[in-house]
C-alpha cells in the first residue's frame, strides 16, 4: 500500500498541486467578478421592490426575471453560449483564463439572489429607524443593509465559492483546466479510477476548508 501511494504521488503529485492552484485561481477570480456585478444588481432589486426605499414595480419585475433566467441556464450550455464573448475578452476559450468569464457570468445571478436574500433578513424596523434619523438611501444601503447583513453575506460568499468549485470541475470537461480537467483527461479517458477518487477527495477537502473559514469569520463578525 505504501509503495502504491509513493508511486501514485510520484506520478501525479505535481499534477494535482498545479490543478488545485488552477482551480483556486479561476474560482477566486470568477467569484470576485460575480460579486462586482451581483451586489449592485441585488441592491437595485431590493430597493425597487414594493414598500422599499425606491419602489419601482416594473423595474423590479424585470430585474427578477433576468436573475431567474440567468439561474435557469445549465452551466455547460452557458459556457458554449458565451464562447464568442470569452474569446473577445480573453483571447482564448480554454484553460484557466478561458474558464473565468463563463464562471463569473454563471455566478452573477446566483450572487444577486443570495445577496438580496441576505438583505431581506434584516428587520424592517432597522430600516425605518434609519429613515427616521434622516439617513439617505445610499447610507441605508451601505451602513444598514450591508453592515447588518454581513454575517449572512459571508456565508453566502462561501456557498457561491463552493458552487463555483463544482462548476469549475464541470468546466474541465471542455478543457478549462484545474482539477476537473485532470479528472477527465487523466482519470476518465485513461480509466484511472484512483485519479478520479483522488480528485474527488481534494475537492471535498477544498469545500470543507472554505466552509470552515466562512463559518469562523461569520461567527466573529456576528454581533447579535
Amino acid at each position: 500500500m505504501l509503495e502504491y501511494l509513493t508511486d501514485f504521488f510520484g506520478n501525479y503529485g505535481s499534477l494535482f498541486v498545479q490543478g488545485t492552484i488552477d482551480t483556486l485561481l479561476m474560482v477566486t477570480a470568477s467569484t470576485l467578478i460575480a460579486y462586482l456585478f451581483g451586489i449592485p444588481i441585488a441592491m437595485l432589486t431590493k430597493v425597487t421592490e414594493p414598500g422599499s426605499l425606491w419602489p419601482q414595480p416594473a423595474l423590479n419585475a424585470i430585474l427578477g426575471w433576468i436573475i431567474n433566467m440567468g439561474r435557469s441556464i445549465p452551466f455547460i450550455i452557458l459556457m458554449v453560449l458565451v464562447i464568442p464573448l470569452t474569446r473577445f475578452l480573453t483571447g482564448t476559450t480554454i484553460g484557466v483564463v478561458g474558464a473565468i468569464v463563463p464562471l463569473g457570468i454563471a455566478a452573477i445571478p446566483f450572487v444577486a439572489r443570495m445577496v438580496e436574500s441576505s438583505f431581506s433578513e434584516l428587520n424592517p424596523g432597522v430600516i425605518e429607524a434609519g429613515r427616521a434619523f434622516g439617513a439617505s438611501t445610499f447610507q441605508i444601503i451601505t451602513k444598514l443593509y450591508v453592515r447588518e447583513s454581513l454575517p449572512s453575506l459571508v456565508r453566502g460568499a462561501a456557498i457561491t465559492y463552493i458552487t463555483l468549485i463544482g462548476y469549475s470541475a464541470m468546466a474541465g470537461a471542455i478543457g478549462a483546466g484545474g482539477l476537473g480537467d485532470i479528472a477527465i483527461r487523466f482519470g476518465y479517458y485513461r480509466y484511472k479510477t484512483d485519479v478520479l477518487i483522488a480528485t474527488v477527495i481534494i475537492l471535498i477537502i477544498l469545500v470543507q476548508i472554505v466552509q470552515s473559514i466562512s463559518d469562523l469569520i461569520a461567527r466573529k463578525i456576528d454581533k447579535r
